[in-house]
């Protein structure tokens, strides 16, 4: 970041000193990574929390989020360096998202012991597909009669409680959890990015999504209707294997730029950190009571026809 600062006096003490606040400030920015497998400085690395950080109030630099999800899918080396990462996924392949309980001691004390409530989403990037999301569901419903956009993997999932996927929400799935326990949850996304392009002369670019997870306890009527934590990634979703392929071309791509463009891009890391964001705002169905089209005995999943795991 290139710094201009015009001294009403050329007061090279000054100077100096503001020149030493600022090393001083970014000194040791970085340097614990590697430390553990899934460590918060793994989080803080991340670009997209570097650029975050100068516009969260003082009390909340050192904020630890009290859940952490981690999609176990590498995220691409083309991207910029403060821009948020992008993932790439192949169509109706598991992938796996790591639930870990980040709770300091002490704290949400209320949950220890009880089961919260996951919500998965896959929806639009782009605020434009945001506004007309149920138009281009409806359409891609009518396109691909009795499949389902998100799915979860149910024999390779570990640790989930009673999941469910209710007919008329084809792009969500939820599920109980226990904090205290491991939990990973593996999800299929069934539509690719280029089914919601204009297609015109073909080879369009595909639109991303987001993989969108709200968190919710139980209140006092035994419903999860009270927010604990969100956190969405995005992601685009290719073919069979195209994924592969396309990973392996951005990285081909980086590799014939100089030193110093390579600089401006932020490295491909092996697994992708979900960053905190606002609930879904759409909750209409978030309770403890069966949906329609829910199976309500537990260990049970409902799915429509189609794509199911």
């Amino acid at each position: 970041m290139a710094w201009a600062l015009k001294l009403p006096l050329a007061d090279e003490v000054i100077e100096s000193g503001l020149v030493q606040d600022f090393d001083a400030s970014l000194s040791g920015i970085g340097q614990e990574l590697g430390a553990g497998a899934y460590s918060m400085s793994d989080v803080l690395a991340l670009p997209i929390f570097k650029q975050e950080e100068s516009s969260l109030p003082p009390d909340n630099e050192n904020k630890i989020l009290p859940f952490q999800y981690v999609l176990c899918a590498a995220t691409s080396p083309a991207v910029k360096l403060h821009d948020e990462t992008l993932t790439y996924l192949n169509q109706g392949q598991s992938y796996e998202i790591r639930m870990l309980d980040n709770r300091k001691l002490g704290e949400l004390p209320e949950i220890n012991g009880k089961l919260v409530k996951s919500i998965f989403r896959v929806v639009f990037h782009d605020r434009r597909l945001q506004y007309t999301e149920h138009q281009q569901l409806e359409g891609w419903r009518w396109n691909r009669p009795g499949d389902r956009i998100l799915d979860i993997d149910i024999p390779m999932s570990v640790g989930i409680i009673d999941p469910r996927a209710n007919p008329t929400q084809l792009n969500t799935v939820e599920f109980l959890w226990d904090p205290a326990k491991r939990t990973s949850v593996f999800i299929q996304v069934h539509c690719i990015s280029t089914e919601f392009t204009m297609r015109k002369h073909g080879g369009e670019k595909g639109v991303p999504f987001r993989v969108q997870i709200d968190t919710f306890k139980e209140n006092e009527n035994g419903e999860y209707t009270e927010h604990l934590h969100s956190a969405s990634c995005q992601i685009k979703v290719f073919k069979p294997k195209g994924a592969d392929r396309k990973q392996k071309t951005d990285r081909e791509k980086m590799e014939k730029r100089t030193p110093h463009e390579k600089e401006k891009y932020q490295p491909s890391y092996e697994t992708t950190i979900l960053t905190e964001c606002s609930p879904w705002p759409e909750i209409t169905y978030v309770n403890n009571s069966p949906s329609p089209g829910f199976n309500s005995s537990h260990s049970s999943f409902s799915l429509g026809e189609g794509n199911g795991s």
